[in-house]
């Protein structure tokens, strides 16, 4: 992780100037036997790194716990509440906006931090000040984009989409077995009433088996140019 974590002096962003801060959002949380506990916030890292370089941006570190209370029954998995990341991400961006930052790009690897969203409505009910990032539309054109084989519905959790991301970015993070880890669960209308363990026993929903890294690369392209929009809404350098 050392590689996806800023390492830049306060004399380095003094150099930038002020830009648009970047803040990756993550998870601790199971992953089946294949990805690791980080592997959210591994993946909101490498996009967060990826457009704060594209776009000369003030990357942040990463959150790295959040709301996985959907996998609390399964080994590993470590949650806060969502008042308290409604907090965490509140006051960051009260911090960045009292030195003078332009404005915020949550990059949210876990789809389970519903509160990320009344973040940033709240806040923008000033002005377009905070941007949360992707949404469905940009993870619909980079799944296209990088023709992966399984649809949103099938690739839940530890798919296709994730396993490609890591084997790409970070492919020290991948484990083997990825062949023997496929789970199918596509319809989960109790999902917030059962959690994961409802649908799943080995902790994944998806294909992993249909991963590659030549997959992951396009997706990440793809969403590093899906960016340029929301950092367009909020004023900042595309």
């Amino acid at each position: 992780m050392e590689d996806l974590i800023t390492q830049a002096t306060s004399g380095d962003e003094h150099r930038r100037g002020k830009a648009v801060a970047v803040l990756p959002v993550g998870s601790f949380e199971q992953h089946g036997e294949h990805l690791p506990l980080i592997t959210d916030t591994a993946i909101a890292c490498l996009l967060a790194r990826r457009i704060a370089e594209d776009h000369d941006l003030f990357l942040l570190p990463p959150v790295t716990i959040s709301c996985s209370h959907e996998h609390a029954p399964m080994a590993g998995t470590v949650s806060i509440s969502a008042t308290t990341l409604y907090a965490i991400v509140n006051d960051i961006w009260r911090s960045l906006e009292a030195s003078g930052t332009p404005g915020l790009l949550i990059v949210n690897g876990h789809g389970g931090n519903y509160v990320l969203s009344n973040v940033a409505q709240e806040i923008n009910v000033s002005g377009p000040r905070v941007a949360l990032f992707p949404v469905h539309e940009d993870r619909a054109q980079a799944r296209a984009d990088a023709e992966l084989e399984s649809d949103a519905a099938e690739d839940m959790h530890g798919g296709e989409f994730e396993t490609s991301l890591l084997l790409h970015g970070a492919p020290h993070l991948v484990h083997g077995g990825i062949e023997a880890t496929d789970h199918s669960a596509p319809e989960r209308p109790h999902l917030l009433t059962l959690g994961m363990a409802g649908y799943t026993a080995n902790g994944i929903i998806g294909q992993p088996s249909l991963a590659t890294a030549a997959k992951g690369k396009a997706l990440l392209d793809s969403l590093s140019r899906a960016a340029e929009a929301h950092l367009a809404v909020l004023g900042g350098s595309v």
